[in-house]
């Protein structure tokens, strides 16, 4: 089979990495491109910043995702988690009187706690991350209606501020929650291409094996991320429930699957050890758009934009495999 650097001798290995990521930047752009031909409106910049503003909170999952794929790890959870954040912010907001400087801390802590939880039993207790996160999953939700089996409104004035402000650049503009998504996904590549935590990160995602024989911190390093996964679930709960104004059992139904399907177009290996948060943005945006698209079309079923997402991943998945074969020399 000829190899990918003997097809195109000018792409040299280190080069090859940045195949998936530029391929997601091109459909984007194809996809941006179609739908300018076809609506006249969507050419304007407020929609793109939308697709930003209606998936704000997905971003900020994805990114604490994208930090558990690298390992070559799962996080299943992630969606029951939010749906969790969102009811324990608007139950201890409406129903128990907390202020809303206390609820923030208290909801990140405990979906940090939940990821660092998961983190230690996938680690000590050798136990598939499919497994360990599919329980997690079942425990977030099933909490949810502990709490309560219907939709609890949030009218807190915090809240409310925060999801009726905007943050204007000139006639555009774009909500609290696109700056706190984006703050973490910039901190977020830092920690991944200028820390310790992230040469680990793409170390075991690589070779778990030889990661631990040469004397990395292979335990701490895979908690550490699904506490990361854990906190960015949290985060993005607070941001839905910006966007929702309410806590539901029924909140982000599907969201860990969104955010899987995110991280995967986006250009990061399954397998773990490759892949960029920028990519995970652009995986988002690409996912935004499709929505966008079928909204402005009106004669589309919702559920297009499942099937256009499945047949992208197959796609990517396909993509991710050719590459991966041609590695080797």
């Amino acid at each position: 089979m000829t190899s990918l650097t003997g097809r195109w001798p000018g792409l040299r290995r280190p080069q090859r990495k940045y195949i998936p990521v530029l391929a997601t930047l091109s459909l984007l752009a194809v996809m941006y491109g179609v739908g300018a031909v076809r609506y006249e409106a969507f050419s304007d910049g407020q929609v793109i910043l939308n697709v930003f503003v209606d998936n704000a909170f997905l971003l900020v999952v994805a990114a604490g995702m994208t930090f558990v794929i690298l390992t070559g790890g799962i996080d299943l959870s992630v969606g029951s988690v939010v749906a969790l954040t969102t009811m324990l912010s608007a139950s201890l907001l409406q129903e128990q009187g907390w202020p809303p400087y206390a609820v923030l801390p208290f909801v990140l802590f405990v979906g940090t706690l939940l990821g660092f939880a998961m983190g230690c039993i996938i680690h000590y207790f050798e136990i598939q991350p499919f497994i360990v996160t599919l329980a997690g999953m079942f425990l977030a939700r099933g909490l949810c209606y502990t709490i309560s089996t219907s939709s609890i409104p949030i009218t807190d004035p915090f809240w409310t501020s925060m999801a009726q402000s905007k943050v204007r650049f000139g006639e555009y503009f774009v909500s609290p929650s696109v700056i706190v998504a984006l703050v973490v996904v910039i901190v977020g590549a830092y920690v991944l291409s200028h820390t310790r935590l992230g040469r680990n990160t793409y170390a075991i995602g690589g070779n778990p094996a030889s990661a631990h024989l040469m004397g990395l911190p292979v335990a701490r390093t895979q908690i550490t991320v699904y506490a990361i996964s854990g906190f960015c679930s949290a985060l993005g709960g607070v941001l839905l429930s910006f966007y929702m104004l309410s806590g539901y059992g029924l909140h982000a139904v599907g969201m860990e699957l969104d955010a899987i399907a995110a991280v995967v177009i986006g250009g990061t290996l399954l397998t773990g050890g490759s892949g960029y948060l920028v990519g995970t943005v652009l995986g988002v945006l690409v996912l935004g758009v499709i929505q966008t698209i079928i909204t402005f079309d009106g004669t589309l079923s919702s559920w297009w934009t499942k099937i256009v997402i499945g047949a992208l991943l197959f796609v990517f998945i396909l993509l991710q495999r050719v590459i991966g074969a041609r590695k080797a020399p």
